[in-house]
């Protein structure tokens, strides 16, 4: 048997979740907003929905540790179907905030899932199995945006929460065909949060936490920013989801091997342009030019896993991985609260404030990066000697 055919099929099953996905995820402050909610309020829900996903990864991270990653994998999957229905079927912004609430505990799945991967990788690196998945999620995402944009012109927003229902039914028929790993066994004398005493392990989830808040937060309100300041319509704006998507599988497959660091800073320099191009550009051209820079924020973010993965040890994985994503995630939380208040006051803010604090992080990160590399530099000759 092919030593990574359960990594084959979870890259089909995220590919299928991705197409679904895809669908609606470009447009969710739209479909908020036609609910009557204002900025403050959509960055509100988009925060409190990254909170949920915050509050999930550490527990499921240390169950699937205990108990096996499969069990935790098939249960988020089936709560993705139940939720996604709840809000197509949702006639009031509360009842369609459920929805999003239950769809945000799916995020629960991402440390067990990507310690499943570390396991099922075979003779890969953690960081190309890792990009494999992604990339995988993002050619099933590729052309969604662009398709979802054309059924809500012409079907309403609510239609396409009804066919991404359908495509994640899909999805976790194929997701119940992995099989099952054995539970890593704690080494002796081994405490499930002794990683927390690594200054190495807490310094690098506080540097992915501040990448992640500053790559992430020009992103919340962007389809709003599109739509009601410089007119888009919303297959427009699906065209640029399905440009972001085609983007980030470039910059997994092209860029999914170098060191985690150098992702890092790839990322941020590209969320500048981003940024720059929002602020300062008037026209579908310059958008299509953004949107193909938002591959280096889903290359820094897939590959953010790997950074941790050396410092800890093997019966950990799971619980490290759910210590990343939530550094991740409480980034996440905050940026569309900042971003939401920033909107209301003046929509070109979110861009302005977002170019200070991503030069800032970069010459942070680079900082980190020539640091690493001295002191890697010290620990070599202190070896010859």
């Amino acid at each position: 048997m092919h030593p990574r055919r359960d990594l084959y099929f979870m890259a089909a099953s995220l590919m299928f979740w991705g197409m679904g996905e895809g669908l609606f995820f470009i447009f969710q402050p739209l479909y908020i907003q036609e609910f009557g909610a204002d900025p403050v309020l959509i960055g509100t829900i988009l925060g409190v929905t990254a909170a949920i996903m915050t509050l999930a990864q550490i527990p499921f991270g240390y169950l699937s540790d205990r108990y096996g990653r499969r069990n935790i994998l098939w249960s988020s999957w089936l709560l993705g179907v139940g939720a996604t229905l709840t809000m197509a079927l949702a006639n009031s912004l509360s009842a369609f905030v459920v929805g999003l609430l239950l769809y945000a505990l799916t995020a629960a799945v991402l440390a067990p899932m990507n310690s499943y991967i570390a396991a099922s990788r075979g003779d890969w690196s953690v960081g190309k199995a890792l990009t494999f998945i992604s990339a995988s999620y993002s050619v099933g995402a590729a052309f969604a945006p662009m398709a979802g944009g054309m059924i809500a012109e012409r079907s309403g927003l609510r239609s396409i929460y009804i066919i991404s229902t359908v495509i994640f039914a899909i999805s976790t028929i194929l997701i119940f065909f992995i099989r099952k790993q054995p539970v890593e066994a704690p080494e002796p004398h081994t405490k499930k949060f002794d990683m927390l005493r690594n200054n190495r392990f807490v310094l690098s989830l506080g540097l992915i936490a501040v990448i992640t808040f500053a790559t992430y937060l020009p992103q919340p309100l962007t389809s709003n920013f599109l739509q009601n300041e410089r007119g888009l319509s919303l297959s427009n704006i699906g065209q640029l989801g399905t440009v972001m998507n085609i983007s980030n599988v470039v910059f997994l497959l092209l860029l999914g091997h170098i060191p985690v660091i150098s992702a890092f800073v790839i990322g941020e320099v590209a969320m500048i342009g981003f940024t720059l191009l929002l602020w300062l550009g008037n026209g579908m051209a310059l958008f299509v030019l953004a949107y193909a820079l938002l591959g280096g924020y889903r290359l820094s973010r897939s590959i953010s896993s790997a950074f941790v993965r050396p410092l800890v040890k093997d019966s950990q994985v799971g619980l490290a991985f759910g210590f990343v994503e939530t550094a991740s995630t409480t980034a996440i939380v905050l940026a569309p609260i900042v971003a939401g208040f920033l909107f209301d006051k003046d929509p070109l803010n979110v861009f302005r404030v977002s170019l200070g604090i991503l030069v800032a992080v970069l010459i942070l990160t680079l900082l980190a990066m020539n640091f690493r590399g001295a002191v890697m530099k010290r620990l070599s000759s202190l070896t010859k000697k």
